[in-house]
């Protein structure tokens, strides 16, 4: 497969048309970037059912790390479906036990570790949070601003930004509190590091003294790169002081590794570029390469606090998901693909700041590895978000041939998850149509 030539009619007439049932059948909230119908995909590329071919630079909303229709996830998926499908909480599953040793043995971390497998990144933030109110018999849970942790309840009244997630869903759920990230690109007390001295970690003293006492927190939420907020990268003594934060309250230092794992950031996990060692890590997305599969990992005296079947789920860690995962984990550490999301970062983050010089829509380029994103704002010096103007480039991308997706609480930021495996060459298209769309937005 090829990229090709998209067509002046896009959508197509069989996208047309079956955008039409999803409007009489489908729930109105399930949202697409997109009106184009998929047909078949193929490493970075995906084809239309009309065949349009795009560059794929939204990776699935950050699943298809190794690929779309990776050749040894496919394997591994049919070998298991001439075995069985399924058992759940009836018979043990081996790739269930086999899936849960690899992953306790990667995560970063000192000591014995255990895993809990389940279906989807949500499901994981509400288990790691049901384990850390178990083993800490407290009850407060702290997530940071401009987080994302998922659409379920708790996972939602984690998740930092109102629209579309949170709104006219209330009541939340109790005994969940915001504190300050280090999103310096607009630091909330008008400061700039690393002059600032972490006002953002500082606070949080305050925030025990005054909102809510730090020996009842059971434990912090953290995306080590915060990913739908805006591919926000903290400085890393922010991220390391909140660990030792939490460590002198005695509470669990979570960390979300769901959009950042699998050798996205240009290591196995984010966690690792920064020296931290999490209590708990939540895992998902790219973790099973379009599988729904996930998982809690942690300490073994963490993950022991809840009785036999006070967690659990009928479809999680099923086998096909399994197999899919240990099929991932084994290509990116056969093929070094962390190392190959350093290349593809140091090729973004180059094209992506010459982008910045030449167009003033561009205020600030960040990310870390093969996890990058442009923030678009109408004034450099006021930040004003250009939120519109960001929709309208993602449009004009789609109608280029390339697929990307827009992030940030103000929606202004747009985001790069390109499989791994992209060729250099449909990466170079892909920054170049990219380019385009600004340009022509900024005329």
């Amino acid at each position: 497969m090829q990229p090709a030539i998209i067509s002046d009619q896009l959508p197509g007439p069989k996208s047309q048309e079956l955008a039409l049932l999803r409007d009489q059948y489908v729930a109105r909230a399930y949202g697409n970037a997109s009106t184009m119908v998929a047909e078949r995909a193929e490493g970075a590329l995906i084809q239309d059912i009309d065949g349009n071919v795009f560059i794929d630079f939204a990776g699935g909303l950050g699943i298809m790390n190794v690929g779309h229709t990776c050749p040894e996830v496919v394997a591994a998926l049919q070998e298991q479906l001439t075995r069985y499908i399924h058992s759940g909480h009836v018979l043990l599953m081996e790739p269930y036990i086999r899936l849960a040793k690899m992953l306790s043995e990667i995560v970063p971390g000192a000591g014995p570790k255990k895993a809990l497998l389940l279906n989807s990144g949500a499901e994981a933030v509400e288990n790691a949070v049901k384990i850390a109110r178990k083993y800490t018999r407290r009850t407060g849970i702290l997530s940071l601003h401009c987080g994302f942790h998922g659409r379920t309840y708790m996972a939602m009244t984690l998740t930092s930004k109102v629209k579309p997630y949170k709104h006219s869903f209330s009541p939340l759920c109790p005994e969940v509190y915001k504190v300050n990230t280090a999103y310096c690109y607009r630091c909330p007390f008008k400061s700039r590091y690393p002059e600032c001295g972490l006002h953002c970690l500082e606070n949080l003293e305050d925030f025990f003294a005054s909102e809510y006492s730090g020996e009842n927190v059971a434990a912090v939420m953290v995306e080590p790169v915060q990913g739908e907020g805006g591919f926000i990268v903290p400085p890393g003594e922010f991220l390391t002081g909140l660990q030792a934060v939490a460590e002198r309250y005695g509470f669990l230092f979570i960390a979300d590794e769901i959009q950042t794992g699998f050798g996205r950031t240009g290591r196995m996990f984010a966690c690792e570029h920064f020296g931290l060692q999490p209590d708990m890590m939540t895992l998902s997305k790219s973790m099973g390469a379009g599988l729904p599969i996930s998982a809690v990992v942690g300490r073994q005296e963490v993950m022991d606090a809840p009785d036999k079947g006070e967690v659990g789920s009928t479809f999680g860690g099923s086998p096909l998901g399994c197999v899919a995962s240990m099929a991932v984990i084994e290509k990116i550490i056969r093929e070094d693909l962390s190392q190959r999301a350093v290349a593809i970062g140091a090729v973004m983050r180059k094209r992506l700041e010459e982008m910045q010089e030449r167009h003033p829509l561009i205020g600030d380029v960040r990310g870390l590895g093969a996890m990058m994103a442009i923030e678009l704002v109408k004034d450099r010096k006021t930040l004003e978000p250009a939120k519109e103007e960001t929709s309208a480039i993602i449009a004009a991308c789609y109608r280029k041939g390339l697929t990307v997706l827009k992030a940030g609480i103000f929606d202004n930021v747009i985001r790069i998850l390109v499989p791994l495996v992209v060729q250099d060459d449909h990466l170079t298209a892909g920054l170049d149509i990219l380019e385009q769309a600004i340009a022509e937005q900024g005329r």
